[in-house]
């Protein structure tokens, strides 16, 4: 399976990324190492979207809190970057595809992205992991 993480980038241009207790959605809690990962750089901290592949090294899940009822899973990873996207792919290009039911991948990843957009892991169905693996 293929995930993808949108969060903070600070350095776009960094081989190996480390991403610690980051919220798990849609899937992506099941993320292990060895699995395929496309980087977004978040455009609330000033990113542009999409901006790399690369492949987990290493995924730990984060233990939950005590006390609280409802927690979204989180977990750390690390990543080491494959490939560098070569067009732009992020909330300006993906928001026209609003027809949650359409099956097009950028619907697909508007809708798991940017519907809810806090920072987070997501799976990824194979026909968005081909999509995006057209950006390199």
């Amino acid at each position: 399976m293929a995930f993808a993480i949108k969060t903070g980038i600070g350095d776009p241009d960094a081989k190996d990324f480390v991403f610690a207790g980051q919220k798990t959605m849609y899937g992506g809690r099941h993320i292990a190492e060895g699995d395929v990962i496309f980087l977004f750089a978040s455009d609330h901290e000033g990113g542009r979207g999409l901006i790399a592949q690369g492949v987990v090294t290493s995924a730990e899940a984060v233990a939950k809190q005590r006390g609280l009822a409802r927690q979204t899973p989180r977990v750390s990873i690390a990543v080491r970057r494959t490939a560098r996207a070569r067009r732009p792919l992020g909330r300006n290009e993906l928001r026209t595809f609003t027809d949650w039911d359409d099956g097009r991948p950028e619907t697909e990843l508007n809708f798991k992205f940017y519907r809810q957009a806090t920072n987070k892991i997501i799976g990824l169905s194979e026909k968005a992991a081909a999509f995006l693996a057209g950006f390199f």
